[in-house]
């Protein structure tokens, strides 16, 4: 079953993730891929959804954010595309205001496993705010290093008004932030979009052998193939480490006639009863974590 590529547009408030999408919409167009696009809005109203023409199919995500107070209506609008359009590729517009590991929770649903391929984080990042984020509050500050930390593609905007040293001095520290990511420095987010086409995140349903320090943020997919023992599943959440930062999907314990959907984050879990059927498919969010281990205890339980 051929898979819907999925990318999200991260960065704060400003930074040109509108611009960025006009830009790729374009690029698209001239490939011939069939896009939908994913609008998120922390106000009622969109304004930013008129830039994306009539033609593409739009869905938008009003008052709230997707990485925290509506994830669940990201599901419910990814799952419409899906549907109803069968696109070849999504694009997510986040608010400025996105946790980057709390949007790929809510795209990361057991529903979608073999649905979607989410192709990794696109950051744009205003290059004169980026100087001055020691200025910001410490909550905003924290958010734009995260946002950059976590990107696969990084996009500097406003390079025209930044010196040559002021240049060297964003790329280093990008560099250092986020080694593995592709940073340019642009205006009005040009970028070579071949680079886009080569992301591919890290999100793994078989385990692939590679240095543990390229991992970085990624995610990985367990599919359970009998029920197991609940204190067993206790035991194993444990022993986790404190690296890997969400869970959820649906395990069944020996004593239940359903499965239960299980959600964890940041160290706490929580159990929901269903009353029917659901696919035994597991996601896990972590950062520079060896999968291998993990599928090692799943298969153990």
């Amino acid at each position: 079953m051929k898979k819907t590529d999925i990318y999200i547009l991260s960065g704060f408030l400003g930074s040109g993730k509108t611009t960025l999408l006009k830009e790729i919409l374009i690029k698209e167009k001239e490939l011939g891929r069939k896009v939908a696009v994913l609008m998120n809005e922390m106000g009622s109203i969109s304004i930013d959804s008129n830039e994306v023409n009539e033609d593409i199919p739009l869905k938008e995500l009003l008052g709230g954010c997707v990485c925290c107070t509506i994830q669940d209506k990201l599901e419910a609008q990814i799952q419409s595309l899906l549907l109803e359009e069968q696109p070849d590729v999504i694009y997510l517009e986040t608010t400025g205001a996105a946790h980057p590991v709390e949007t790929m929770d809510g795209i990361l649903s057991p529903y979608f496993v073999d649905k979607l391929h989410l192709r990794g984080i696109i950051t744009v990042i205003n290059g004169e705010q980026w100087l001055v984020r020691s200025q910001l509050s410490p909550a905003i500050h924290q958010l734009i290093l995260e946002q950059a930390r976590h990107a696969s593609l990084i996009i500097v905007n406003k390079e025209s008004l930044l010196s040559e040293t002021e240049k060297a001095k964003i790329t280093f520290e990008l560099q250092s932030i986020s080694p593995y990511a592709f940073t340019i420095l642009t205006n009005y987010s040009k970028f070579p979009f071949q680079k886009l086409l080569e992301m591919d995140s890290q999100v793994q349903s078989k385990v692939e052998k590679q240095p543990m320090q390229k991992l970085q943020l990624s995610s990985y997919v367990y599919k359970f193939t009998r029920t197991i023992a609940s204190d067993k599943f206790e035991d194993f959440l444990r022993a986790l480490p404190e690296t890997i930062y969400r869970i959820k999907g649906y395990v069944q314990f020996h004593h239940s006639p359903y499965p239960v959907l299980f959600q964890y984050s940041y160290g706490m879990p929580l159990f929901m009863n269903e009353e029917m059927k659901m696919p035994l498919n597991m996601v896990f969010i972590g950062e520079n974590m060896n999968w291998g281990e993990v599928e090692d205890k799943l298969n153990q339980l």
